[in-house]
């Protein structure tokens, strides 16, 4: 299939697509016009990479995970029930994430207490 049509089915713009083409975290062919295709797999691997872009891995942490570090790995269909690096980097990545909420939440009581005190300094300043 043609990158419009890969496109569609993902949601994901024709820029991100070749770039994870480029960052070799998927594959394509060149027909003889130099067009790119795609076999139905890439549909797949393209939300796979969204999911982790979601979670905010980078590209090059994406490709550990799918290629699990280990290049002969890649044709198993379950790598992250072995792979001992995708463990390890999910870990590191809830851990940044609770770091991330513990600040969030400091601040926001910080700031809820700054609101409290300023609405009780207008209250009193209104009386």
């Amino acid at each position: 299939m043609r990158i419009g049509k890969v496109r569609k089915l993902t949601g994901v713009s024709a820029r991100s697509i070749r770039y994870y083409e480029e960052k070799g975290l998927i594959k394509a062919s060149r027909q003889e016009n130099n067009y790119r295709v795609y076999d139905e797999n890439v549909i797949e691997s393209t939300n796979t990479i969204q999911l982790y872009l979601g979670l905010g891995l980078t590209t090059e942490q994406i490709r550990d995970i799918i290629f699990c570090k280990y290049p002969e790995r890649q044709e198993h269909k379950e790598k992250d029930v072995y792979c001992e690096e995708l463990l390890l980097m999910y870990e590191a990545k809830m851990l940044e994430i609770n770091q991330q909420i513990n600040a969030l939440t400091d601040a926001r009581e910080k700031l809820a207490e700054k609101i409290k005190q300023m609405e009780q300094k207008r209250e009193e300043e209104n009386k």
